[in-house]
């Protein structure tokens, strides 16, 4: 029994910031402190706080340290490893009690407060290399009552009662879904993970996988008994090692305990799962075209009917959820669907993981109950838009969602509340937009992703993603005119309706809902040649504020091209026939003299 328990986050974010370094030099210390008896060093996955990584946890105090260097190893194991005194320069600031040598919970902080963890619920817990720490918060428990307390049909409706929907996007209810495949029978029924995750922002499935990866395995087998499959396969993208590496760990331990493999729990279902690699497309996000690239082809979709349910994965009744719906299952087996149901709104039960980006203090994961506001996650887990800048807007499902303007802040969040304001919830990336952003070059941006992404089988989607795009950077460079808007709607109404798989109906959503919100910076673009945000580099000049320029020249020194003139303590001028709008005046001067407009 160890006297101190050291957690240090391994997730793809705290280990690019050295934390295996860091662990490294922690179990140095240690032993050269004759203290690896008493202190245990743990690598777990993702705490969610992110913008504070490298992060480590020393308990039983609680006390949590972040953005960790290799460096301030030694003095943490002096200090409070073997001294009992807690390093207050290293502590996440919302944890510090003044005058004291303990410190406040995480749950008292605002970024840990408002969240109720359940798919996240192990990760920075538990080693997830480890499946006796699994075991130990309650693993593999609701496999066990599932094969040996309840049939197949009793787990499909408890998965109902409790109305957990799909966590990938489109939300559908999970326990139709394994209805619909037990109702077809066939000699051979499959269960796929989609951990495909591709959306730009979005680390959500990521997290889990790397945190708490028998969470996954256990919940796909209780699926396969649902429906009466005996293989699974989790399609993980080739981009995310650290998952891949934790995933194939997990599997062969949990062959090797017999809770993977046949007679599963000395009964009579046999149940497998493998590991297949995607190269990274985003339409193989898409469910029949994940499917075909499992079974060896190019990553397309199929026409459906028939779905997947009656006719998936090498023709055969088949499954898929994402990794954050697998993540819930367990515990709602465990717990019951009036525990699951108790959470969040009359349509969308439980909770949701966000991913936070983009311009806001506290970047990071979150899971908040369905129906928390998009202003209680930005302003008070998020910490608020830095810099004093406001908030403008938000990017809720990705290029296959829109944007949520300021005047909807309050509007609770969930499946039909995103889908009625012109957005959707997707995987869950939350892209947070200040008065800097350009509403028509974040539709570009989305724009250009689809295209580069598109598959390329159907017309709609190949040619009219394309034309999209054109017509954006027609409008960004200042040759747009009143009729390319309307233009662009139609093109958008028309893709929505003819595309043959979601990639290419929903690709118009970024387009559609700045249209809906931010239409006057559109015609700004056109008629008048400005960019409102002063982000479209085309429409776009810099100028010098002559009450405010101390004539410090320190401008005029870093522009590369000498387009500012000026003497020693007079206001400077930017020719702007030479000015290349690098904004390297606007980054120099201290008195905040140069615009962008």
């Amino acid at each position: 029994m160890y006297r101190s328990n050291v957690l240090v986050c391994g997730g793809t974010g705290c280990t690019s910031s050295n934390s295996e370094l860091i662990i490294q030099r922690l179990k140095e210390e240690i032993a050269a402190k004759g203290l690896d008896q008493e202190v245990n060093v743990i690598r777990t996955g993702c705490f969610g706080l992110c913008a504070l990584g490298p992060i480590m946890i020393v308990y039983p105090e609680g006390a949590f340290y972040s953005m960790v260097k290799p460096d301030d190893v030694p003095e943490i194991v002096e200090e409070h490893l073997l001294k009992g005194r807690i390093v207050k320069r290293l502590l996440y600031q919302e944890t510090v009690v003044e005058d004291s040598n303990s410190v406040k919970s995480l749950n008292q902080t605002p970024f840990y407060e408002k969240q109720h963890r359940v798919a996240l619920r192990n990760c920075g817990v538990i080693n997830p290399e480890d499946i006796d720490e699994y075991i130990a918060v309650d693993g593999y428990q609701a496999l066990g009552k599932a094969l040996t307390e309840m049939t197949p049909q009793d787990v499909i409706d408890v998965i109902t009662k409790s109305g957990l929907r799909g966590r990938g996007g489109a939300g559908f209810p999970t326990g139709r879904k394994w209805l619909f495949a037990a109702q077809n029978q066939a000699d051979q029924k499959y269960v796929c993970c989609n951990a495909d995750e591709g959306d730009p922002g979005a680390f959500m499935d990521r997290s889990i996988l790397e945190g708490d990866p028998h969470a996954v395995l256990e919940a796909m087998a209780i699926a396969g008994y649902a429906i009466g499959a005996s293989q699974g396969y989790i399609y993980v993208r080739a981009e995310y090692p650290i998952a891949v590496k934790r995933l194939q760990i997990a599997i062969d331990q949990a062959r090797e305990y017999g809770l993977l493999g046949k007679n599963i729990f000395d009964t009579d279902f046999n149940f497998d799962i493998e590991l297949r690699l995607g190269a990274g497309a985003f339409v193989c996000g898409e469910e029949t075209a994940l499917m075909t690239s499992i079974e060896g082809k190019r990553g397309e979709p199929r026409p459906r009917p028939p779905f997947p349910a009656l006719k998936g994965l090498f023709g055969k009744p088949t499954i898929l959820n994402n990794v954050e719906t697998y993540a819930n299952v367990a515990q709602i087996i465990l717990k019951g669907a009036d525990w699951f149901a108790s959470m969040g709104t009359e349509k969308s039960k439980g909770t949701k993981v966000f991913a936070l980006g983009g311009k806001i203090k506290h970047t990071g994961l979150v899971e908040v109950p369905m129906g928390t506001t998009l202003r209680e996650i930005v302003e008070e887990i998020g910490g608020g838009v830095p810099d004093g800048h406001s908030f403008k807007a938000a990017q809720t499902g990705g290029p296959s969602g829109g944007c949520i303007p300021a005047s909807q802040m309050d509007v609770p969040i969930d499946y039909d509340n995103l889908i009625a304001i012109g957005s959707m919830m997707g995987s869950g990336g939350l892209i947070v937009m200040d008065d800097t952003t350009c509403m028509v070059d974040i539709a570009k941006f989305f724009l250009e992703f689809t295209v580069d992404e598109s598959c390329g089988k159907c017309t709609p989607c190949r040619v009219g993603t394309r034309r999209l795009l054109e017509i954006l950077n027609k409008i960004t460079s200042g040759n747009g005119t009143l009729e390319d808007i309307d233009r662009l709607e139609e093109l958008c109404n028309y893709l929505k309706e003819n595309s043959l798989c979601a990639l290419g109906q929903t690709a118009p959503n970024p387009v559609l809902s700045t249209l809906h919100y931010f239409r006057d910076e559109y015609i700004a673009h056109v008629t008048e040649k400005r960019c409102p945000a002063g982000a479209c580099k085309a429409l776009t000049n810099y100028y010098i504020l002559e009450d405010k320029c101390k004539g410090c020249t320190l401008c005029a020194r870093n522009c590369p091209v000498g387009a500012i003139s000026g003497t020693v303590k007079k206001p400077h001028v930017i020719d702007t026939s030479k000015c290349i709008k690098c904004g390297a005046c606007m980054e120099k001067c201290k008195f905040s003299a140069i615009v962008k407009r």
